[in-house]
């Protein structure tokens, strides 16, 4: 008997490259680096206990995330058709 579901074997190279043409990955990184770079420039205007902090971090990263869905499917398109197209 055959297995008819055509299982894909799933290896480190696999998962590195659906990484990085993954639109939600860009999303996910973008939002951090917003995060990373906003979060200490509010909290000079205002200080706030370590949970505030951690929660400034937190709602940027979400934000980050929001906004940059264009950017995002950009990059991985980009991506996509530069290492794709240079294999064959």
């Amino acid at each position: 008997m055959t297995d008819m579901t055509n299982k894909r074997n799933i290896t480190i190279g696999y998962i590195f490259f659906y990484l990085l043409f993954s639109v939600d990955t860009w999303r996910i990184l973008l939002g951090i680096l917003i995060s990373i770079l906003l979060t200490p420039q509010l909290l000079k205007t205002n200080p706030m206990t370590g949970s505030g902090e951690i929660m400034l971090y937190i709602m940027l990263a979400g934000i980050g995330w929001a906004i940059t869905a264009y950017p995002a499917k950009s990059i991985a398109l980009f991506l996509r058709k530069v290492i794709l197209n240079g294999k064959q």
